[in-house]
């Protein structure tokens, strides 16, 4: 799975214990409605935001993972996580506009005088 859209956020990382880790990071979706996607990434996946900055336009892979846990009462909830594992920028393309290759060609054109 995957999540399209801007950086709005980027959180430092955090030290949960000394064997995890977590940093968080928000997505903004272009879309009529757009929905702000607070994501996780954890341990060495942590430091690959380092790259990004506020703004950039990024393809997420993700995935959801989901949790029970019972509290001292005996209730039980429920929690999901959406978890980051790879992240890019995408490529912003003008729609409409196929890719052009521009080539440039040196002319000697010295012999060729207007007049």
């Amino acid at each position: 799975m995957e999540v399209k859209g801007k950086i709005k956020f980027i959180g430092t990382t955090e030290a949960v214990s000394d064997k995890f880790r977590k940093r968080e990071l928000v997505v903004s979706t272009e879309e009529q409605f757009p929905q702000h996607i607070s994501l996780q990434f954890t341990q060495d996946k942590c430091d690959v935001l380092d790259k990004y900055n506020l703004g950039d336009n990024v393809v997420v892979n993700i995935n959801l993972k989901g949790r029970e846990w019972t509290d001292k009462t005996g209730a039980v909830k429920y929690f999901n996580t959406i978890e980051g594992w790879r992240i890019e920028k995408e490529e912003s393309t003008i729609p409409g506009v196929e890719n052009v290759k521009i080539e440039i060609v040196d002319v000697d054109d010295s012999n060729d005088l207007p007049f």
